[in-house]
């Protein structure tokens, strides 16, 4: 039980970040460093918001980037503080983004954004709110400790973050080369916000994405309830949505121990849902379960990989 707790608190992981409204200019500038061994780090702190409070954006470019030369593809991933560096992660457990793609020989630009202390509010896929049972409905809000927040957060990845990268770094700026990934509550936003920007996200990577949405239910019987609720939500949401399938590609996945463990009623239903809207796993879509694998940065850092080459597959 002490573990499982240890892994529900990281749903609502905030790492303060100042406030204010300083220009987006680099703050700090690393490479050749121990933790980020591959390209250059360029943190933004404080990037100011007209939408939501201001919070830090860490930029990675690979090694050999030249701002004359080549376009390059960009993934924006949530929870930046945990991909690069191992003082900022969460546990002190980073994903190794940098390592992990100049490994694979891929050449791509990643915008990380920091969590802010309300992740929770910010990350939660907010029309789906709508679709929910009342007594879910209150569960979520009881969560989000305030009015959820998702729609203004990604009016600021698209509406600032998105230009800024655009006009400063040597990017291929549409939405087949624009990425978007995280996990958890990260893997929530990043489905989300590929359905509510269908012109600006191509593809989403949600990993070990948190499917029940709050805390799991302690019984079998409850989580099938609630994971037909969920569904039922989801889909409502989807004949909302704008997906384009033939030009949009989605990854999710999720592992079998500790929080992961309760997630498979989840997405089998999903796995149900997502064909009746022209999905086609193995084309568009990948579902993945890693066996014996749980709800932490190590085991995300170890699978890394594959959603990074599902992204940015031709």
């Amino acid at each position: 039980m002490r573990a499982f707790a240890a892994i529900l608190a990281t749903l609502l992981l905030a790492v303060p970040v100042g406030a204010g409204a300083a220009d987006p200019v680099p703050t700090h500038s690393v490479s050749a460093t121990a933790d980020v061994p591959h390209g250059r780090l360029e943190k933004y702190e404080a990037f100011p918001s007209r939408f939501v409070s201001a919070r830090h954006v860490s930029v990675w470019v690979p090694e050999g980037y030249d701002p004359k030369g080549p376009r390059l593809p960009v993934i924006y991933m949530h929870d930046g503080q945990n991909l690069f560096e191992t003082a900022t992660a969460y546990g002190g457990k980073e994903w190794g983004i940098d390592e992990a793609l100049s490994g694979m020989g891929q050449k791509a630009i990643v915008v990380g954004v920091w969590n802010s202390p309300t992740r929770y509010a910010d990350y939660f896929p907010q029309k789906l709110a709508a679709y929910l049972p009342a007594d879910m409905q209150a569960q979520v809000m009881s969560m989000a400790k305030g009015q959820l927040k998702a729609d203004d957060y990604l009016r600021f990845l698209v509406e600032e973050v998105k230009p800024f990268i655009d006009r400063t770094y040597r990017t291929r700026p549409d939405a087949a080369h624009t990425g978007i990934m995280g996990s958890s509550m990260g893997g929530l936003i990043s489905l989300y916000a590929l359905g509510e920007y269908t012109q600006v996200f191509g593809r989403a990577a949600c990993v070990s994405i948190h499917w029940p949405l709050m805390a799991p239910p302690a019984t079998p019987e409850a989580r099938e309830a609630a994971a037909d609720a969920t569904a039922q939500a989801w889909e409502a949401w989807f004949r909302a949505a704008h997906f384009d399938p033939k030009r949009q590609r989605l990854y999710m996945d999720h592992g079998t121990r500790d929080l992961d463990a309760n997630y498979r009623p989840y997405s089998l239903k999903m796995e149900a849902v997502l064909p009746r809207y022209g999905w086609v796993e193995g084309r568009n879509w990948r579902s993945s379960v890693f066996e014996g694998t749980t709800h932490n940065e190590a085991d995300w850092r170890a699978r890394v990989d594959i959603p990074l080459g599902f992204l940015l597959a031709q």
